[in-house]
């Protein structure tokens, strides 16, 4: 009676060990061809860690900001006419229930000069508006140099300017005037960037009794501003334009400032599958050096092929030696490529002053991706190397 004999079973240890083997051998061959590898990752890490922080701030600023302000802006009627907004259309908007606040800024015929020896046609880009002394509170705005219109500064040729007016203005300081039409005005107060209603960073702001007074304003707003409960905002916007404007609702815009910032975010959700996309395209290339790596590797040791399948190791064998050489050799790209992506993620949302969000679903799916790419890349060269015949493989050697 005779015994078959059973070729002996590599244990994980010897696998992994004989697959790193080859990779010791090789170095400098090795760190090319996980740096492809390794580059796509951290693209595609990087790429979705600071499309979530940006998102995440963006989220933290709406939250902060409000996204219950809703803007009623006279425009043109049905003939092309400019409309006019009433007078009381800021007490109008308060009769409605849900409605905690309103307020209201309009256009006023005022150009504005640096001083007086500016030529009259040369006005920088800023505009001026009248407004009311809520309107800061109601924006959630705040004043970076100065302060706001009081009730006897409004009614006085005072002006507080937008973030953006003072600097084509080159003012920098409070107490300095400005020309508005033939008054100099002087200038008490310079707000912060206001992120809802960026063009009032770009205007000059006065009082609506000294608009009257001084510039001949009618009194008629031009955009009213209102916040409403969160859970009714849409019932609100619903009924805005008919309550400011009963007769004719087609020469009222209504709009919700935040939904600008809401649109950024889906603008971003585009670039980040872009991105992506030429992630994905680093990962291939990098699969693509991994399997030439592969196989130059088994052309080199076929003397070692011949060898091993020689002294009993079965075609099985070398076909794990060379897939779990092609495994490590993508799994190292990709460890290297989630720590430069994470780490590049941290370190731009530290300069850009957002909260680093590295998803670990990220990390995972990266991780992941390097295996498939090392088990398609190096399955052709591990089924080339276990067909090599040992007796082929050494006289070939």
């Amino acid at each position: 009676m005779t015994n078959d004999l059973v070729p002996a079973r590599l244990s994980l240890p010897d696998v992994l060990r004989v697959g790193a083997v080859g990779l010791r051998a090789r170095r400098a061959r090795v760190v090319l061809s996980a740096l492809g590898i390794a580059i796509g990752i951290a693209t595609m890490v990087a790429v979705v860690g600071l499309s979530e922080s940006s998102r995440a701030d963006l989220m933290a600023r709406l939250d902060r900001l409000g996204t219950n302000l809703l803007t009623a802006e006279a425009g043109r009627d049905a003939m092309g006419q400019k409309t006019e907004l009433p007078e009381n259309a800021v007490a109008m908007v308060e009769r409605i229930g849900p409605v905690l606040h309103a307020t209201a800024t309009a256009d006023v015929d005022a150009r504005i000069r640096r001083s007086d020896v500016v030529p009259q046609e040369r006005t920088a880009g800023v505009t001026t508006q009248a407004v009311r002394l809520d309107l800061l509170s109601a924006l959630g705005g705040e004043v970076d140099e100065g302060s706001w219109l009081d009730p006897a500064g409004e009614q006085l040729p005072t002006t507080v300017l937008g973030a953006v007016a003072a600097e084509r203005l080159g003012i920098t300081r409070t107490g300095e005037t400005i020309m508005m039409n033939d008054i100099r005005v002087v200038v008490v107060g310079i707000l912060e960037p206001i992120e809802l209603v960026p063009n009032l960073d770009r205007v000059a702001m006065v009082g609506f009794p000294a608009a009257e007074r001084y510039f001949g304003f009618d009194g008629h707003p031009t955009t009213v501003f209102e916040r409403s409960r969160d859970a009714s905002v849409e019932d609100v916007r619903a009924v805005l334009a008919r309550t400011v404007s009963p007769g004719d609702t087609t020469g009222v815009k209504v709009s919700r400032p935040s939904d600008a910032l809401a649109a950024k975010a889906a603008t971003g959700e585009g670039l980040t599958a872009l991105m992506l996309g030429l992630g994905a395209v680093a990962l291939l290339v990098g699969g693509v050096g991994v399997a030439n790596t592969m196989v130059i590797s088994v052309l080199e040791r076929r003397r070692e092929i011949g060898l091993r399948r020689s002294l009993g190791a079965t075609r099985g064998a070398v076909r794990l030696q060379f897939l779990t050489e092609s495994l490590l050799l993508a799994a190292l790209g990709g460890a290297a490529g989630a720590l430069l992506g994470a780490a590049a993620t941290y370190g731009f949302a530290r300069v850009q002053g957002w909260t680093a969000v590295v998803p670990p679903w990220s990390l995972a799916g990266g991780l992941g991706a390097t295996l498939l790419i090392g088990v398609l890349a190096g399955l052709y060269p591990a089924i080339r190397a276990s067909r090599l015949h040992p007796m082929q493989a050494l006289q070939a050697a």
